[in-house]
């Protein structure tokens, strides 16, 4: 009991040390920069003007989300969709090394008692 008692009232000592003092810069610069790996370089005149040209799943702009623009033209306008080459839309698409292996019976009766018939 004693050994417990000194330990909580021993001084805590950081397994790190910290070489110098701890200083705040005096001056940090957080005007707006274009991300170095951007592809033009350069920031976008306003929010509104980079929503009107960015993407995402389709255009961002107004007109697309007024009223009735969503849902007016069947989707069959949008012309065929097929996957490119080597790529597939379906496990069953794929060659039958790839597809998923049947159960067996001694699976689903492990599965069904939770693992309890595989215990003798």
């Amino acid at each position: 009991m004693r050994a417990t008692f000194a330990l909580r009232n021993a001084a805590h000592t950081p397994l790190i040390r910290f070489i110098g003092k701890r200083s705040v810069p005096q001056s940090v610069d957080h005007s707006p920069r274009a991300h170095p790996a951007s592809p033009t370089g350069a920031l976008p005149d306003s929010f509104a003007a980079y929503r009107s040209k960015a993407q995402q799943h389709g255009p961002l702009g107004r007109a697309s989300f007024s009223q009735g623009a969503i849902g007016r033209a069947p989707g069959a306008s949008l012309g065929p969709i097929q996957p490119k080459e080597g790529q597939f839309f379906d496990r069953a698409e794929l060659p039958s090394r790839f597809h998923r292996l049947p159960w067996s019976e001694a699976e689903i009766e492990a599965i069904e008692t939770g693992g309890a018939s595989l215990c003798n």
